[in-house]
């Protein structure tokens, strides 16, 4: 069986004042193509369809018209899930659009799919809060997939009872996944895992996520999720959330993050984008590899010391967003602003570094790090306005629910 991993679309995402909407549909169009080039069977897009909870219709088209492109009208099946951009009954709504494409939609972590037939060549074989058995054509064996959207701090209550997060989350959690795979996952089908959540190896390095997507760990959201957490049954965990193409170690099958089809911030700049290819077979290892994405412009952030070095720069490279950071002895004058604004149609942000003339570098005060998260900016800025001090945690964790925020 062939499948095709994607996620983290965000439907409708500018970069500060600029329109990405014509690069999203080249690169979805490539995604499809990748689909129809690979004769995928099944295609998993793991979260963050949109980039809000209110998408503009122009995004809102793109999506559906895009998933029912992926279906090959009707042959291929794909199962979209919900990320913490999207709003999950907004994503649910579309179910009976879905049936007669192919598309299964789930917006909740314990969404019930209804288990009459699609209308389309698929046919639903077996349903559960959270689960879903399917028989693809071509294919005698069953795919088994336990669904996982994002949940909120509220969501999660909901769903698994609790009254506090972390330790208690991943138990609940773990005992979920546990029972459905004990359950339904035998050696006899293909068995997967789809989730949109932030997961890392037990006593690994915490994964950074991109400074512009919402932390789903610290604010009313879903706490870690560690990959020894995902039950021996499963063959393929399809992630969603962190935008960089990684594998995450200490599972018992391959945990991957397919990365957003574009970058989406300057944190992400010069990044190569994917989509992941996997070839699955009942009771056996599965193969899986990234196939870069060639469509999107890069994100660049070069350095100068001299204006007409960077505008230089700027008339050699029109085809990519430019962040750009100019040591200067002075601030820049709007002449000067205007030479750079002119040389480069999308050039989103002129950084000035401002050192004295004889000041050594390693001695001068350290330029912004753009590459910190927002609330380490935001800490720097606060003890810089206010001789030192540091802001209060009552003031830290107004800023991280601001961040976060997003409406119910």
């Amino acid at each position: 069986m062939k499948i095709i991993h994607t996620a983290d679309w965000h439907l409708g995402k500018r970069l500060q004042d600029f329109q990405r909407l014509q690069e999203q549909q080249e690169v979805l169009a490539e995604i499809v193509q990748v689909a129809d080039d690979e004769d995928a069977d099944l295609v998993l897009v793991a979260g963050d369809l949109f980039d809000t909870f209110n998408p503009d219709p122009q995004a809102e088209d793109l999506l559906y018209s895009t998933l029912k492109q992926l279906t090959a009208g009707g042959r291929r099946t794909v199962v979209a899930i919900a990320g913490n951009h999207d709003n999950p009954d907004r994503i649910e709504a579309q179910d009976h659009f879905g049936r007669e494409c192919g598309i299964i939609f789930a917006g909740f972590p314990k969404t019930n799919i209804q288990s009459h037939e699609l209308s389309c060549e698929a046919k639903v074989l077996q349903t559960a809060p959270g689960f879903i058995e399917l028989k693809l054509p071509r294919h005698d064996a069953p795919v088994r997939i336990i669904l996982t959207p994002y949940a909120n701090e509220n969501r999660m209550r909901s769903y698994f009872g609790m009254t506090h997060l972390d330790d208690e989350l991943r138990q609940s959690l773990k005992g979920h996944w546990a029972t459905l795979a004990d359950t339904y996952m035998d050696k006899k089908g293909i068995n997967l895992l789809v989730a949109h959540l932030f997961v890392m190896k037990r006593g690994g390095e915490q994964p950074e996520e991109s400074d512009d997507e919402r932390s789903i760990l610290q604010v009313g959201g879903a706490s870690m999720v560690y990959t020894d957490m995902i039950p021996p049954q499963i063959q393929y965990t399809a992630l969603g959330h962190l935008h960089r193409y990684q594998e995450m170690g200490g599972g018992p099958c391959p945990v991957v993050y397919s990365s957003s089809p574009l970058a989406y911030s300057f944190a992400e700049a010069d990044q190569q984008k994917y989509v992941v290819r996997i070839e699955a077979e009942p009771n056996q290892a599965v193969t899986f590899t990234p196939v870069p994405l060639k469509t999107g412009k890069r994100l660049l952030r070069p350095k100068f010391k001299l204006v007409n070095e960077a505008v230089d720069w700027l008339r050699e490279n029109p085809n990519c967003f430019a962040e750009i950071t100019l040591q200067t002895t002075t601030y820049l004058t709007s002449e000067e602003r205007r030479q750079l604004q002119q040389a480069h149609e999308s050039l989103v942000t002129i950084i000035p570094d401002v050192r004295t003339v004889d000041e050594p570098e390693q001695e001068s005060a350290p330029a912004i790090d753009l590459t910190q998260s927002m609330e380490t900016l935001f800490a720097n800025y606060f003890k810089n306005r206010n001789k030192g001090q540091e802001p209060n945690e009552r003031l830290q964790h107004l800023f991280r629910e601001i961040l976060a925020t997003e409406p119910e």
